[in-house]
C-alpha cells in the first residue's frame, strides 16, 4: 500500500514538474523509505555518462530548501550533470546528517551510498565523476563521506560545514587522496570559524586535507575582487596544489562573512556577493575524476595499528603497536598551524614536556612513508 501511494505520488510529481526537471522519489534503506529531489538538466539524453552532485541539507533545513537556497540548477543546464538532494532524518525533531552528532543508528553513509547504486540503474551517471557538497550540517557530511566513501565520492565541498572533533584524525579513514573545498565566514556564529568543544576550527580542517593528501603546506593567495562594497563582507582565496595523484585543497575564506550561502539568490545574514559559491564548487569539482585520483601507496600489508597513553598527557606518552618496531620508524607531530616536529622515541615513548598545550596529529613514518596517524592532547 506504501509503495502504491508513493509510485502514485512519484506520477504526479514528475509529470506536474516535468518542465522543471526536478523528481521527487525515495528509496527503501536501514528500516525506513528515504526520500530525494533530483534534478535532471533539460540537456540531458542519456547518450552520455555525466557527473553527480549530492546536495546536502543543513541541520533544521531540507532537501527543497536547499536546492532553492543553492540554486545550481542554471549551472547544471549548461554543464550537463544530475543533482540531487537527499532528505536527512530527524534528531530533536528537525532535519539532520548523522555525520557524529548523534547514536541514533541512522546510517546516512549507507543511505547515500545505496542512494548512487538507485539513481545510476536508472540514468547514466559517470561513477567516476560523483560528488559531495552541503551546507552546514550538509557541509559535515560531506567530510564524513570524503572520510568514509571516498571509494565513491571524487572530492567534496563543505559550505559552512566542519568535522567534529570525535571524528578528527585517527576517525577518518579515507583511502586516496581526496580534493576537498571549504567556504567559511570568519563571523559564522553557528559552525565558528575557530571551532569549539565539539567542532575542529576551519584552518585545522583544511589543514588536515592538506597534510593527507601532501598538498604544498604554503598556499597560493589572492583576494576576490571586491565587486560588492555593500555585502559587509569581503573573500579571500587559498589553493594548496600540488597534491598526490593530482590533489588540492582550497579554501574561500569570507571575512565577516556569516552562515551563510556565498552568492545565493537568498539572503540570511551576512552574505558574500563578490563569489558565487556554487560556481566556484563546479570549478573544482570539474577538474576532478575518482579513477585518476589513486592510492596514496599500496600500504596494505604496511600498515600498523597504533594507540598512545595517557591521553590527553602533560610530559610523556606510550605508544602500542601491533607490529614489531624498528629503527626505520620515525614519528611526526604536526600542530593545528601545520607546523611539523620530528621526533625520535626510545622504548615507544615520546616526550612532550618541551611542546605548548594543545591538539597535535601523531603521525608513524616508515622509511618517510606514513603507515599510522592518531590524535593527542597535550594537557
Amino acid at each position: 500500500m506504501i509503495k502504491q501511494l508513493l509510485f502514485s505520488l512519484l506520477l504526479v510529481i514528475t509529470v506536474s514538474f516535468k518542465a522543471q526537471t526536478t523528481i521527487v522519489d525515495s528509496i527503501y534503506t536501514g528500516g525506513m523509505y528515504r526520500t530525494y529531489r533530483l534534478y535532471v538538466p533539460a540537456v540531458y539524453n542519456g547518450t552520455t555518462a555525466r557527473p553527480l552532485i549530492l546536495n546536502l541539507h543543513g541541520y533544521t533545513s531540507n532537501a527543497s530548501s536547499q536546492q532553492l537556497y543553492s540554486n545550481f540548477m542554471p549551472i547544471a543546464d549548461t554543464a550537463n550533470f544530475l543533482m540531487v538532494y537527499p532528505q536527512g532524518t530527524t534528531y530533536n525533531s528537525q532535519p539532520y546528517w548523522n555525520a557524529g552528532i548523534s547514536s541514533t543508528g541512522v546510517d546516512d553513509i549507507s543511505f547515500l551510498s545505496n542512494l548512487i547504486d538507485s539513481l545510476s540503474a536508472q540514468y547514466n551517471i559517470n561513477p567516476n565523476r560523483i560528488y559531495s557538497t552541503g551546507m552546514s550540517n550538509g557541509g559535515f557530511m560531506s567530510h564524513t563521506l570524503a572520510c568514509e566513501l571516498s571509494n565513491r565520492i571524487a572530492a567534496i565541498a563543505s559550505v559552512t560545514g566542519s568535522i567534529f572533533i570525535t571524528q578528527y584524525g585517527s576517525n577518518c579513514h579515507p583511502t586516496r587522496p581526496v580534493p576537498v573545498m571549504q567556504i567559511s565566514g570568519t563571523a559564522d556564529g553557528t559552525v565558528p570559524y575557530a571551532g569549539n568543544t565539539t567542532m575542529e576550527p576551519i584552518d585545522t580542517v583544511v589543514k588536515y586535507w592538506v597534510r593527507y593528501n601532501n598538498c604544498n603546506t604554503t598556499p597560493s593567495f589572492s583576494n576576490v575582487p571586491n565587486t560588492n562594497t555593500t555585502d559587509g563582507c569581503t573573500a579571500e582565496h587559498y589553493r594548496y596544489l600540488n597534491g598526490n595523484s593530482g590533489s588540492s585543497v582550497e579554501l574561500y575564506k569570507i571575512i565577516g562573512g556569516g552562515h551563510t550561502w556565498p552568492g545565493s539568490p537568498y539572503t540570511t545574514g551576512v552574505t558574500n556577493r563578490d563569489m558565487n559559491a556554487s560556481k566556484e564548487i563546479w570549478r573544482f569539482f570539474s577538474k576532478y575524476s575518482l579513477n585518476t585520483l589513486t592510492a596514496v601507496a599500496d600500504l596494505t600489508d604496511n600498515k600498523i595499528r597504533l594507540s598512545v597513553y595517557p591521553n590527553p598527557s602533560c610530559s610523556k606518552i606510550h605508544l602500542i603497536f601491533e607490529k614489531q618496531m624498528n629503527s626505520t620508524y620515525t614519528v611526526v607531530l604536526t600542530d593545528v598551524l601545520g607546523n611539523k616536529t620530528i621526533s625520535e622515541f626510545k622504548e615507544n615513548s615520546l616526550n612532550l614536556e618541551q611542546l605548548s598545550s594543545g591538539i597535535y596529529i601523531l603521525s608513524l613514518l616508515k622509511n618517510g612513508v606514513e603507515v599510522a596517524q592518531t590524535k593527542i592532547i597535550k594537557q
